[in-house]
């Protein structure tokens, strides 16, 4: 299991505070919308100036018709971003023609598919998606393993699930987690260290309970520590 920390200051330079904060740690590192939009692409290359060995998620969760799909991936490809997401729910179509753009590259980014947010409860994605979340993001995950895409994004409570109706080499990276049962405030579906090992997350998404921490570094290294 490794760790994602999610770097979601409201501005570049507490980001940029943070990582240099927990540069002695080989850890990966969150890029969202706001942080990308407003940041761009020279804030990875600020990320890996503090420390190569940090691997970047890029997390815009891609959804458009294939052929952009596809012109985007290149282009996040053609960065230093080491993983990057897109929506299970884009259809396998575009799934697989992000992947076939992506064999030109000698070491091309990890593919993760999203098959639910974390922010939905299971009437409110049933509202959207016609049917309960448990079914649907098998169903998701199904198409991004048979796509050719490398895991899924997913809440803990279906990861195990998952790897159970593709391989349990599929991997999947769990977003929200509370580490130490902290406030699950605008998520869902939340978990902690101990569901996170029994559902056999490869990644777990930590934001808040480090970012907003007094002594980022020690939680951090708490983590690490139980995983």
């Amino acid at each position: 299991m490794k760790l994602c920390v999610a770097l979601d200051h409201k501005d570049r330079e507490k980001n940029l505070e943070l990582c240099k904060e927990l540069k002695d740690f080989d850890i990966w590192l969150k890029v969202g919308f706001r942080s990308f939009i407003r940041d761009g692409r020279d804030f990875l290359k600020e990320i890996k100036d503090i420390n190569p060995n940090f691997k970047i998620f890029l997390d815009l969760k891609l959804y458009d018709i294939p052929n952009t799909m596809a012109d985007a991936a290149e282009e996040i490809a053609k960065m230093e971003a080491d993983m990057f997401n897109v929506h299970a729910s884009a259809g396998e179509k575009a799934m697989r023609a992000v992947m076939e753009r992506l064999r030109s590259f000698e070491n091309p980014p990890i593919v993760l598919a999203v098959t639910a947010l974390t922010s939905f409860d299971n009437e409110s994605f049933k509202k959207i998606y016609g049917e309960d979340i448990d079914k649907k993001a098998i169903e998701f995950a199904k198409s991004a393993y048979e796509s050719g895409l490398s895991g899924v994004v997913c809440s803990v409570f279906e990861s195990l699930k998952i790897k159970e109706n593709t391989s349990y080499d599929f991997l999947t990276l769990t977003p929200g987690i509370r580490p130490f049962g902290e406030d699950s405030a605008d998520q869902k579906r939340v978990g902690d260290l101990k569901s996170a090992k029994r559902e056999k997350s490869d990644f777990i998404v930590v934001g808040r309970p480090i970012y907003k921490a007094k002594d980022p570094k020690e939680v951090v290294w708490r983590i690490l520590q139980e995983i």
